[in-house]
């Protein structure tokens, strides 16, 4: 049997919902087909790591946050602020998390609810996974079949593979052949686990089995400078567990602004995680029930060791790619700037074409590919307005290009100024002044990149990719239009800051308003 489709999306990953959805909205008929195992209701996987990741990176947050209004108000762990009065008990129970500054090294309390000691990491971690876990459930259940069923999606939970069929690529399904006029391929990926001597047999964690973990290892290595590994690093050293952080960079996020990476690495070392900077992993073994791992020539014992090597493999190797001319390898398909591979009706996006893995840009990606293949191909991707953010503490934030990218392709052309958190009002208020906001850009105010290190950076970051998306010189934005008190202040901080500094470099407009304002002052007189 053949049905008739305008795109036909493979793979159930965020993008790829996302791209079913948009379609079915502008009325195309659109299949999508999730390669998972049948009898599963959700359509992301029951244990998704890089959302489990995320929600418990979250529920640390929420606890600090609450933890702080608590202290500030003079008041213990059992009582309620007014703040708090209206969050639920799950949440506020999660409030006794430590505060973001605070060295985790929690003694035997009483539990104010069950009225009988426990030990606080252990109840602090398993409140974690319980709310990490039930925000999941809740997110998955946006995405269930009977849902995007009623949005206009044909939803297919079953393998497929490509296959042509009277010249022409076809999606089969069992015994459907699904004939549409593109194919968007979102299958996502997964980790490529390194060869490195005894790991498989100490075992390890990744972000898609982070869920599994049942207690709080009291020990933790995390192997790579991956962002994941650095937030999940921190997370878990803040819920009680002794971190070691072990790189082969001489810093971690050695693609980042030096400043940036070496600000975090500081705040890292002073909540007490070592960071082992130039250092390779050669060897994992078991020994007396412990893991151990060589590193450089260092022996370090672990109960669990967390893989952030930032290296996936694209699960694509069952959809008989070679048959439609589609050219990949083992990390991911090769596409154009349309996001088209090689065989021009089939699309991919999102991690399984390589670059970096984060959610927004895959959905980016999604959007593009989804306007070529439902219409004419002539959007291309544009990665430098993007944003992206990693989600430490501080957090750190860019868009565009570094100041050492921009000095490169500009040469002196570029101007570069810093603001720092310290003199925003509501960091101070806050009690968060660590941070800066480095600015980049060309002298005609063409913005180039920005890179935000600080309290919620994240969303500050928006602004400049806004201005640069719409391509608004520094000249033109309006500062005025940002509200005072607010972190957002930085942003109008920085410019002001690189309006001042090109000011100095124009010695002719100097002249000219000295020469004006003498003149001027002349004919007072």
């Amino acid at each position: 049997m053949t049905v008739e489709y305008d795109l036909v999306v493979i793979g159930g990953s965020t993008a790829g919902v996302y791209a079913a959805t948009a379609a079915a909205q502008m009325k195309a008929r659109v299949a999508l087909v999730n390669p998972q195992l049948s009898g599963t209701p959700a359509m992301v996987p029951e244990k998704s790591g890089y959302r489990h990741k995320d929600c418990l990176l979250q529920v640390v947050r929420v606890g600090g946050v609450a933890q702080r209004l608590r202290e500030r108000a003079g008041l213990g762990f059992g009582i309620n602020v007014p703040a708090t009065e209206r969050i639920p008990s799950k949440v506020r129970s999660i409030s006794r998390f430590p505060t973001y500054s605070e060295k985790v090294n929690v003694p035997a309390v009483r539990d104010s609810e069950c009225g009988e000691e426990s030990n606080a990491r252990g109840m602090q971690f398993a409140d974690a996974q319980q709310w990490a876990a039930t925000v999941e459930s809740t997110l998955q259940s946006q995405q269930e079949p009977a849902l995007l069923a009623s949005l206009g999606v044909d939803v297919i939970i079953d393998r497929g593979e490509f296959v042509y069929h009277r010249n022409q690529p076809v999606f089969a399904v069992s015994d459907r052949r699904l004939r549409a006029s593109a194919y968007l391929i979102a299958t996502g990926s997964s980790p490529d686990v390194p060869d490195l001597e005894g790991l498989l047999s100490t075992g390890y964690v990744t972000t898609e089995t982070l869920g599994s973990l049942e207690k709080l290892p009291e020990t933790l290595v995390v192997i790579g400078s991956d962002a994941v590994g650095v937030e999940l690093g921190q997370t878990l050293a803040r819920l009680g567990s002794r971190v070691t952080l072990v790189v082969s960079s001489p810093q971690i996020f050695p693609k980042e602004d030096p400043e940036a990476g070496q600000l975090i690495q500081a705040q890292l070392e002073a909540e007490g995680i070592k960071v082992l900077t130039q250092t390779e992993v050669t060897q994992a073994q078991m020994l007396e029930n412990k893991k151990w791992i060589q590193a450089g020539n260092k022996a370090i014992e672990a109960d669990e060791i967390f893989l952030a090597m930032g290296q996936r493999v694209g699960d694509v190797a069952c959809l008989n790619l070679e048959a439609v001319g589609v050219k990949w390898n083992a990390r991911c398909i090769q596409t154009n700037q349309k996001l088209q591979t090689t065989n021009p009706r089939i699309y991919a996006c999102g991690d399984i074409i390589g670059g970096y893995r984060f959610g927004h840009l895959a959905i980016y990606e999604a959007g593009i590919a989804l306007k070529n293949a439902l219409f004419l191909p002539r959007f291309n991707v544009d990665y430098l307005p993007i944003p992206w953010a990693i989600f430490s503490s501080p957090e750190l934030a860019r868009v565009g290009l570094t100041e050492a990218q921009a000095r490169r392709r500009y040469g002196k052309d570029v101007l570069a100024v810093r603001q720092y958190f310290k003199t925003v009002d509501a960091a101070v208020i806050r009690g968060e002044t660590t941070g800066f906001c480095k600015l980049i850009g060309r002298r005609n105010g063409k913005i180039l990149g920005a890179t935000i290190v600080g309290p919620a950076a994240s969303e500050s970051i928006g602004t400049f990719a806004l201005a640069m998306g719409q391509k608004i010189k520094l000249g033109s934005l309006n500062l005025d239009a940002i509200v005072r008190p607010t972190l957002s202040e930085i942003i109008s901080q920085t410019a002001l800051e690189w309006r001042r500094e090109r000011f100095t470099h124009n010695t002719r407009k100097q002249n000219f308003l000295e020469t004006f304002f003498n003149l001027r002052r002349s004919w007072s007189n």
